[in-house]
């Protein structure tokens, strides 16, 4: 018969074994159970149990998604070197648990020579400027590249994102300062513009004014005429010839002429001849001027029509 001691000892020793083949799985995970060193089943979420010494717990797997950077530096089309930063988001599927524990060694280094390999393909393609607008394109292909390959693996590749390009620092500067001389051309183009447009105006004003200033020149001298016109008839209606009435207007207008530019100290005066018989010498004057040039033109039409040329037209 077993001593007490001895048999405390080994019901003591037995429940350690017991308890050594009783373990968890944390949810959104898996365990991987190798019996005798061959791979024997797959534990879930909860409480589990192996044979104590026989099975053994050879791994976990993480169920979750999961995120890896890879930062890659590579050259552009236009020999520019930039460095992009990659966040491939991508997750173990629950049917291939066994295929992403055992083909895998290192499922990280994996998935980064795929991006590598990608944006090297990819990149070299384009200008800097297209890396900047197409970056979803490289996201693209990106992802159908890795889903096609980790699929064999047990893994599926939920999103690549490219989050970050960053350029040379130099390139960086060159491409501030272009876009500032851009700015600058643009704002000079408007001004230029503004001022054209105040040009413009300004010598639309300007015509609209002389035009105006034309039309009421003309008006008034319109009006002139008129009142000289009215004035002769007053004067005939009571016996002043049409020739007396003229030199009297004359006359008074001269006298009206030269009380105007005596009333301003600045103005220069012009004495004309100022006998009684003035106005009627200087109306003579410029009707014998009238008359001259009358019988002028009148002799030069007379010896175009005997040398049969046509009248000049006047434009």
């Amino acid at each position: 018969m077993l001593d007490p001691t001895m048999l405390i000892v080994l019901l003591f020793f037995g429940l350690i074994i017991l308890m050594s083949g009783i373990f968890t799985v944390k949810q959104q995970s898996a365990a991987l159970v190798e019996r005798l060193g061959k791979f024997h089943s797959i534990k879930r979420p909860g409480l589990q149990f192996k044979i104590p010494i026989v099975d053994r717990v050879s791994g976990r797997v993480n169920l979750k998604i999961q995120q890896l950077d890879v930062q890659v530096e590579t050259k552009t089309h236009d020999n520019v070197f930039v460095k992009l930063r990659v966040s491939v988001q991508y997750l173990v599927l629950p049917d291939k648990i066994y295929e992403a524990f055992y083909k895998l060694e290192n499922h990280n280094e994996q998935i980064t020579a795929y991006v590598f390999d990608t944006v090297r393909a990819e990149v070299p393609k384009m200008i800097l400027d297209d890396v900047f607008e197409r970056k979803d394109d490289i996201a693209v292909a990106i992802r159908r590249d890795l889903k096609e390959a980790m699929n064999t693996y047990g893994y599926d590749i939920i999103k690549a994102l490219v989050t970050d390009i960053d350029p040379d620092h130099s390139v960086k500067t060159a491409m501030n300062r272009i876009n500032a001389a851009d700015r600058e051309k643009r704002a000079a183009e408007f001004e230029a513009e503004a001022e054209r447009i105040r040009i413009v105006a300004k010598a639309k004003a300007e015509a609209e004014s002389k035009r105006l200033q034309g039309q009421g020149i003309a008006d008034q001298r319109r009006e002139i005429a008129k009142g000289l016109e009215e004035s002769v008839d007053i004067l005939n209606k009571v016996g002043i010839n049409s020739q007396e009435a003229s030199a009297l207007i004359v006359v008074t207008q001269h006298y009206d002429t030269m009380q105007a530019m005596g009333e301003n100290s600045n103005s220069n005066l012009i004495l004309l001849p100022n006998t009684p018989t003035a106005g009627s010498d200087m109306l003579g004057q410029m009707t014998a001027s009238f008359i001259a040039s009358q019988q002028m033109g009148e002799e030069m039409k007379k010896d175009q029509q005997k040398l049969k040329l046509p009248p000049k037209i006047k434009k």
